[in-house]
């Protein structure tokens, strides 16, 4: 082989794997919902760019339109009920999710398949370590108020419309308020600890795309004063 064209693609090769180090903080490429490679979204192995990394909640065109909580929604809604958490010990009130963490639900809770989106009801079901279930009473809570008013009757939560908090690491970070960065609505939910599209997260791969570093407890000592 030609020495210069050698060294040209081991130039190219070393450029990518470079490239593709890079873009994994930040951005869903190279993160746990890029699906780019899995053969349920039409990836193949002899070409695994085949598959896309969208489409599995996304489409550009007849999105269901019934979804107002993220755009162009393209994958099918779970229809499951669910036990929501509830203790003695809570003064919140948790009476319903917001419609964001049925979205992540209608993958995390097992009742319908990983690739049943663009109309077609797929098979692939979400793996054992990924699947929450409908049962969330093991979970942390969601779906309640998380205000001033709630922080002060608890005692031991700190205001979330005072209370700073930095998401993200490294170049890629957003600081504000509780209620600014993590709330949707003034309630907590499954995305105030996740970003799904690993914008503002810390960790790699195996860090359930948290917003907040885990180690020594960050992650709850964000909200919880103690």
């Amino acid at each position: 082989m030609n020495l210069k064209r050698l060294l040209l693609q081991v130039t190219t090769a070393v450029g990518l794997i470079a490239a593709i180090g890079q873009v994994v903080a930040g951005t869903i490429t190279g993160s746990a919902h890029d699906f780019s490679t899995q053969a349920w979204t039409g990836a193949t192995a002899g070409a695994p760019n085949g598959g896309r990394i969208c489409i599995a909640c996304h489409t550009p065109h007849r999105s269901d339109t019934s979804v107002t909580d993220a755009p162009l929604w393209n994958h099918k809604l779970s229809t499951a009920s669910y036990t929501l958490y509830s203790s003695p010990t809570m003064d919140a009130s948790v009476t319903a999710l917001g419609g964001n963490s049925k979205l992540c639900l209608s993958c995390h809770d097992g009742t319908v398949a990983v690739n049943s989106f663009g109309g077609v009801t797929g098979t692939t079901m979400i793996s054992a370590a990924n699947n929450i279930g409908t049962n969330l009473k093991a979970s942390h809570p969601i779906g309640f108020t998380y205000d001033s008013a709630l922080a002060t009757k608890d005692g031991s939560l700190f205001d979330p419309a005072s209370k700073q908090v930095t998401i993200g690491s490294g170049t890629q970070t957003r600081t504000g308020t509780l209620t600014a960065t993590l709330l949707f609505g003034g309630k907590m939910e499954c995305d105030s600890c996740h970003d799904v599209h690993n914008t503002f997260t810390v960790g790699g791969l195996g860090s359930g795309l948290v917003k907040v570093d885990p180690a020594g407890s960050k992650i709850c000592l964000a909200c919880h004063n103690k």
